[in-house]
């Protein structure tokens, strides 16, 4: 059986270069992507007004061609701001800004009570804030510049340079950043913002900081907790698809099952678009509909398993998992067929792939009470891929190398402060996250029933209490930082 998918990001490979036997990388908030080419989307309209920052290519030599400029992309929206009034930052992940802000409503409902100036920046390699243009992703010698310090140091130097542009140094900054984006910032450069709120950011996923299981382990949870039979229907469903792929005309008979507008290659493909729609559907598990990956109802897990539970016993499980699926795909009803190897990447995603590949390396595997087929993390497989695509090997201990790595929580205690980690116990992710207070200022503040950075949701009369309440708590938490520093000052 094929190992686990790594699921923190992109496919690495375009299909005809995936073996049999191995499975694509993916993000955790990107929808199911073949990246062989970028769809032209409407974008969202927005409260924001887009600037451009001249941005150093490299901030750490000083060679010649460190010097090079290119324009990060980030957006502004100051309805509400004062001078002297707090600078609400959010601090881009893996795709176009514009995703991030709208799915970020959390920091538009606050900006009034702040008075606050509200900046989203754009992460480099991704949107429109390209180093090289068009020939950004052309090889490893323009791409060696996507990585984590140097995006913490863009984040930085445009902060810094904002606040000069305003003539306004005093102002205090707030960050914000959500999974991937709510990583380092605040523990990297603690002078640049008074403090930080880290949704779903998972900065012990990496190296051998938590069980490589834990995962997937929670995803089945999540639909297992809805239902038994429903957890029992998807995890008895890989048996039946992979015994259908040794069948005589295999690929036609799953292009009709997965009613596909064209004719299946692989049968991997199949595979892959089942566990992408059940993993991404339980880290979006709101509470209220939602179109953060795909346009969804409120609670799709539990929506997924009342399909699966309806459909008489005598039908098969793949058929089955099928439908529940295709509440993810087609919860709109607007596809008549489904794009399985067609796919397109929506929201401009398609860096993360190189970043798996250096330094993001997450180590999945699926354990025996897992609803996905046991087995492990095959680093040696995963390097060769990278090898293949980029000509490079991926760094496995470089993120708790340079981030903190077993004692990652004491090097918080001991040198952060201002910290919020939010994590939401639906989600996945949550169990690479900061499950605990570290100390005073240090807060660790869980949901049993959140899903992947739900509290940067924008505020809807369907929210429920215990959501209404998480974002009160960050609230009054940002307000104590800001008094302090203005009492300070």
């Amino acid at each position: 059986m094929a190992p686990c998918l790594s699921f923190f990001f992109l496919f690495l490979f375009a299909f005809s270069a995936i073996p049999a036997n191995s499975l694509p990388t993916f993000f955790p908030g990107a929808a199911y992507q073949s990246l062989i080419k970028q769809a032209k989307i409407s974008k969202p309209k927005l409260p924001f007004k887009t600037h451009y920052f001249p941005q150093t290519l490299d901030h750490f030599t000083f060679q010649p061609k460190s010097s090079k400029l290119f324009y990060q992309k980030y957006l502004i929206n100051s309805d509400y701001w004062r001078k002297g009034a707090p600078i609400f930052v959010y601090t881009g992940n893996e795709g176009n800004i514009e995703w991030f802000a709208a799915n970020t409503g959390f920091m538009l409902d606050i900006a009034t009570k702040f008075k606050a100036l509200l900046v989203f920046i754009e992460h480099r390699f991704y949107g429109k804030s390209m180093p090289f243009g068009k020939d950004s992703y052309q090889s490893a010698k323009t791409l060696g510049y996507l990585n984590s310090q140097q995006a913490l140091a863009d984040f930085a130097v445009l902060i810094t340079s904002l606040k000069q542009n305003l003539s306004s140094e005093a102002s205090p900054v707030v960050v914000f950043g959500g999974s991937y984006g709510g990583t380092w910032l605040r523990l990297k450069y603690p002078h640049i913002a008074i403090g930080a709120l880290a949704s779903s950011a998972p900065i012990l996923q990496f190296d051998k900081l938590i069980p490589w299981s834990s995962f997937y382990d929670a995803v089945s949870q999540d639909f297992k907790d809805v239902s038994l039979n429903c957890y029992q229907v998807i995890k008895g469903s890989w048996a039946e698809l992979e015994a259908m792929s040794t069948q005589k005309q295999a690929l036609a008979e799953l292009s009709k099952t997965f009613r596909t507008c064209k004719s299946l290659h692989s049968t991997a493909s199949a595979r892959d678009w089942l566990w992408t729609a059940f993993v991404y559907t339980a880290m979006v598990n709101y509470p209220t509909k939602a179109d953060f990956m795909k346009p969804l109802p409120a609670y799709p897990v539990q929506k997924m398993c009342k399909i699966i539970d309806k459909i008489p016993s005598g039908a098969t499980k793949l058929s089955r998992a099928f439908a529940a699926a295709s509440l993810y795909y087609n919860y709109s009803r607007s596809e008549n067929c489904f794009k399985i190897e067609h796919e397109v990447d929506g929201h401009g995603l398609h860096g993360w792939d190189w970043q798996t590949c250096t330094e993001m390396v997450m180590p999945m595997t699926c354990s025996k009470e897992s609803m996905f087929p046991p087995s492990g993390f095959d680093y040696e497989e995963f390097a060769e891929q990278c090898q293949m695509k980029y000509g490079v090997s991926p760094r496995p201990h470089w993120i708790t190398t340079e981030f903190g790595g077993e004692r990652i929580q004491k090097v918080l205690k001991r040198f952060g402060s201002n910290i919020i980690f939010s994590n939401g116990m639906q989600d996945p992710w949550s169990r690479g996250g900061v499950l605990k207070n570290i100390s005073s200022s240090i807060i660790a503040l869980v949901t049993e029933k959140g899903a992947h950075h739900v509290d940067f949701r924008s505020a809807t009369k369907k929210d429920p209490k215990w959501l209404i309440q998480l974002r009160k708590q960050e609230v009054e938490i940002i307000q104590k930082w800001l008094n302090e520093y203005y009492a300070d000052l």
